[in-house]
């Protein structure tokens, strides 16, 4: 039997989101931002505000969020012939080692490019902050693979001369506004490296962090370098067709001590966001334990998924076609994550990256 794909697009709800509901900018993150509650097990719903997650979380929980930084990854060149070229960094900067000869820096590192005639392998293309790429090849996801060539510290080039890479479906430039606000308050430069925010952290203000803290609610730390597969719809007809992005992750010593600790005195271990929830799948994936973890995941979770260390999510509303509501849905039911998709839409909650948020408990 088929798992279908056109189960998890929403139409049976017919789901339409009015434009006004497509978060555009981010001026409710951490100010009275909606969150839908949802049990996992009965179905039922709440509308509550985020500010009362400190109240809803039990005590005793552990928070587990992505600490990785989003950079301004997005930077603009020419090639030879004048013709403008864009270029999304994908290869996380704490991950690219590069060699030097006579003070320039080289690198192989993986991107997209986009332009009105796409370079091909072999061509350059010049930045003006003093950094180059040639092209080396294609391959999957229109990824291309350059070397880069560079003078001084790279991360300071991309903060120089880059763009934050806001989602797709907000149609508009980036500006001073998202460098600051596309960042968690626990964001470490040293992680710096994505190219999208794990967004459900967007929501935790120093005021709730305080009050979580003093409630003695814990949180602790991974990475995962959230890549542009992100976005990308699945597109099989059967899903476990799908063939999923691989994302670098990190699950430190001391977070998997941690989350061993929680599940042995019977504490919820609370992903904060689905990359979160990604890292903690993902690695016991590859070693069959929880531990602690350095390398590429492509865990695809979609229902039927037992998973090993999650009991709960604090997630944001996603793109309907996407894999993150394939994912939600296998820890709470496609029918009820459908039904509290529809009663947000009815209620007006904001969806998608600077929107509201849900509890799935």
């Amino acid at each position: 039997m088929k798992i279908k794909n056109e189960d998890y697009f929403l139409q049976s709800y017919n789901f339409e989101l009015p434009e006004k509901q497509i978060a555009q900018c981010p001026a409710v993150m951490r100010h009275g931002s909606k969150l839908m509650v949802l049990d996992q097990k009965t179905g039922e719903t709440e509308i509550k505000s985020f500010i009362d997650i400190v109240d809803l979380l039990p005590d005793g929980a552990l928070l587990v969020a992505n600490n990785s930084k989003v950079i301004p990854a997005r930077i603009f060149g020419k090639k030879p012939t004048g013709g403008r070229v864009e270029f999304l960094l994908l290869t996380p900067l704490p991950l690219i080692e590069p060699s030097e000869s006579e003070g320039i820096k080289k690198a192989i590192a993986k991107g997209l490019l986009r332009a009105s005639k796409s370079p091909k392998t072999g061509d350059t293309v010049v930045f003006e902050c003093g950094m180059k790429i040639t092209v080396l090849g294609k391959g999957k996801f229109g990824l291309s693979e350059v070397e880069l060539e560079w003078k001084g510290d790279l991360k300071t080039i991309f903060e120089t001369c880059g763009n934050i890479p806001l989602p797709p479906y907000i149609h508009r430039a980036a500006d001073e506004t998202d460098n600051e606000r596309y960042q968690t308050l626990y964001a470490c430069d040293e992680k710096a490296g994505s190219v999208a925010a794990p967004t459900a952290g967007l929501h935790f203000s120093e005021e709730i962090n305080s009050r979580l803290k003093a409630k003695g609610i814990e949180r602790v730390e991974v990475t995962l370098y959230v890549g542009y597969g992100t976005f990308s719809p699945v597109r099989a007809e059967d899903i476990r067709d799908h063939e999923m992005h691989a994302e670098y992750i990190e699950l430190p010593e001391e977070t998997a001590k941690a989350v061993i600790k929680a599940k042995k005195e019977g504490r919820p271990v609370i992903a904060v966001g689905t990359t979160s929830a990604r890292t903690l799948e993902g690695a016991f994936q590859q070693t069959g334990k929880i531990c602690e973890f350095k390398g590429e995941t492509s865990i695809f979770i979609y229902p039927g998924f037992e998973f090993k260390v999650v009991d709960r999510m604090i997630t944001n509303f996603h793109l309907p076609e996407s894999s993150l509501v394939i994912m939600i849905s296998a820890l709470a039911g496609r029918e009820n994550v459908l039904a509290a998709y529809k009663r947000a839409v009815d209620n007006q909650f904001r969806f998608f990256s600077y929107g509201d948020s849900m509890y799935i408990k």
